[in-house]
Formats: structure tokens, C-alpha cells, sequence
């Protein structure tokens, strides 16, 4: 009998999350977000990530905001979270509980002089909460079932420079695709 195999099962979960996210960006099912207007806000300090309640700038890997309508133009505070995954689930949450999305902002890589290290068996990216390592989700490109984990375990590592998209899949493996593109599913496979 066939030895089974869970990273085989979560690999694939990973990777047809992917391609239905793709698919559904090539159909055009979903929007494009941003607001040239709205900046990213830095996330240092003592801020606790909306989702899960750890502090934000105390854990490795990247890190997101999301800024909403009903938070804009008072100037109200962003949503604020310690990994991408974070970042997704609540913004999917939200929008069922019938908020706007204005913009999505995660930790860009390419921006940045990230370092790699291991804790244990794990490989993570440092944590960046300037606003200055911030883009929107617009503008980037997320791996996904890559060999780097998150504070939240499995991550989407998010770039928006092909070249080190490229790089990053060539060291750590993993699968493309447009973070406007990332669903439930996808978030739900890693």
C-alpha cells in the first residue's frame, strides 16, 4: 500500500487555490483596488494585528493594512495585520459584513533589504513596518506554497518586481500569482 503523503495533499490544495484565483483575475471577476490618494501608515509601535490579536512589528514575515471606506476621508485608523494571511482573511470578512475596501497594503519585498533566516526548520523573511515597505495589492505579485513561513505559519511572500519574483521562486519555491487575484481558497490551501 502507498505511503500517504499530507504535504502532497496541501501542495495541491495550494496549488489549485492558485490557478482558480488566476482564472477568476483572467475572467475578470475581480476588481481592481486602490486610491492614489490614501498612503500606507507605518505599524510599529505597540499595534496589535486586527485578525488575531499579536502585535504586529514583534513577528517575522510580511505584513498588511487594509484601508476602508467607512475609515476615509475622517482619517480614521486602517486595519492593521502581523501577516498577509491576516490581512486576507479579515478583508474577505469584512467585505461579507458589507464593508469597502479602498486599498490593501502588504509588505513589499522588492522595497526593501529583507534578510532570511531560520528558526528550527522554518525560513522567514524579516518584518518590515515602515510605511515606506508598503504597496498595494494592485501592484503586486504573491508566491504562494513557497519553503518561507509567516507569523502565521504558511505565507503569501509578496513582491512587485518580476525579477525578484523570480529570484525569490528560484531559492524558495513556491507559485505566482496576482495579489488581487487571492481568494478565500487560496488562503484556505496554505
Amino acid at each position: 500500500m502507498a505511503e500517504y503523503d499530507d504535504s502532497d495533499v496541501n501542495r495541491r490544495t495550494v496549488l489549485t487555490g492558485v490557478s482558480t484565483g488566476m482564472a477568476l483575475a483572467v475572467a475578470g471577476c475581480l476588481g481592481g483596488e486602490g486610491d492614489p490618494d490614501i498612503e500606507p501608515i507605518a505599524l510599529d509601535g505597540e499595534r496589535s494585528c486586527d485578525q488575531c490579536g499579536m502585535i504586529v512589528e514583534d513577528h517575522p514575515g510580511p505584513v498588511g493594512q487594509i484601508h476602508f471606506a467607512d475609515d476615509e476621508p475622517e482619517g480614521g485608523r486602517p486595519g492593521q495585520f502581523c501577516s498577509s494571511s491576516c490581512t486576507y482573511r479579515y478583508r474577505f470578512d469584512e467585505e461579507d459584513a458589507g464593508r469597502e475596501p479602498l486599498v490593501t497594503f502588504l509588505t513589499d519585498y522588492s522595497r526593501v533589504d529583507q534578510e532570511a533566516f531560520e528558526e528550527g526548520s522554518d525560513v522567514l523573511f524579516s518584518s518590515h513596518v515602515e510605511s515606506e515597505a508598503f504597496a498595494s495589492t494592485a501592484h503586486l505579485t504573491v508566491v504562494a506554497g513557497s519553503d518561507v513561513v509567516g507569523s502565521m505559519g504558511p505565507e503569501l511572500i509578496p513582491f512587485s518586481d518580476s525579477a525578484d519574483v523570480d529570484s525569490f521562486q528560484e531559492t524558495y519555491g513556491g507559485q505566482e500569482m496576482d495579489a488581487g487575484a487571492v481568494d478565500r481558497t487560496v488562503i484556505e490551501g496554505l
